[in-house]
């Protein structure tokens, strides 16, 4: 099986799903230009954890995270084969890390993988976040996880280029963003482009708005882990680009194998 390049999705609001406006088709049209994959590994915001963590159920429930929206979307659901054999996997890369044989998918799973693979036919798995830890520390937990990738694991990381939900603005069209949004995903997109690895790993200090642009890190540090798992030099590409209610960064990357 040929390297599947790693992905990270902006997953926005979970009203994507019943309003899918431009993003639904970007993301289907992302699942169809990369090779099918062996199984699924989503690296999700919405699962923060102490210390590296993996979830290992044989067959995971479809886990609601969210409160406040219309009743349709808690009854969508999204029930794919699970895969402990690659959770396993994954404890043998990582040292130390827990194995979860309980825990379901949540929304920063399901929601962008029911647009993109919704015959719900590929195992899938998760991979926790760690808020405490640094941006480089889930961008060497991405390195260990380069053999996934070079064997046909979809490692797919779900999050959000932009995130702060002080900030939402509920009448705003797609496609309009607070300026410091704008400013903050200018710098990030253009580091990545470049391969200023150092700056992306400092993100916190170096890009303009970036305590604004994440009061907390969980829905950046996703990005981290694809980024290592695609092998230094990677070639970065954005396959989608938008705003969703002014203060949510849309975009969507694919990065291209570097060096091993």
């Amino acid at each position: 099986m040929n390297f599947i390049p790693p992905v990270f999705i902006s997953h926005g609001s979970p009203m994507l799903l019943l309003e899918p406006g431009r993003a639904g088709p970007a993301w289907q049209a992302l699942a169809q230009d990369l090779p099918r994959p062996l199984a699924i590994l989503v690296v999700s915001a919405h699962w923060t954890t102490a210390k590296p963590a993996v979830s290992a159920a044989l067959q995971p429930e479809t886990i609601h995270d969210f409160y406040g929206f219309p009743q349709a979307l808690y009854e969508l659901d999204y029930r794919p084969p699970g895969a402990p054999e690659l959770a396993a996997e994954v404890a043998e890369l990582v040292p130390g890390i827990e194995v979860d044989r309980q825990r379901g998918l949540d929304h920063g799973a399901w929601s962008p993988l029911r647009v993109m693979y919704p015959a719900a036919d590929i195992p899938v798995i998760q991979l926790a976040v760690m808020p405490q830890a640094s941006a480089e520390s889930h961008y060497r937990l991405g390195q260990m996880l380069q053999p996934l990738a070079r064997r046909g694991v979809l490692i797919l990381a779900s999050g959000g280029l932009t995130h702060n939900l002080r900030d939402i603005v509920g009448d705003a069209a797609d496609g309009e963003a607070l300026p410091y949004v704008g400013e903050f995903r200018d710098w990030f997109v253009k580091a990545l482009e470049q391969g200023k690895l150092p700056a992306l790993l400092d993100y916190r200090r170096q890009a303009p708005h970036a305590a604004r642009a994440h009061p907390s890190a969980e829905h950046l540090l996703p990005l981290y882990v694809a980024l290592g798992a695609a092998g230094e030099n990677a070639a970065v590409h954005t396959v989608y680009n938008d705003y969703q209610l002014g203060a949510l960064a849309l975009d969507a990357f694919v990065f291209a194998a570097g060096e091993a």
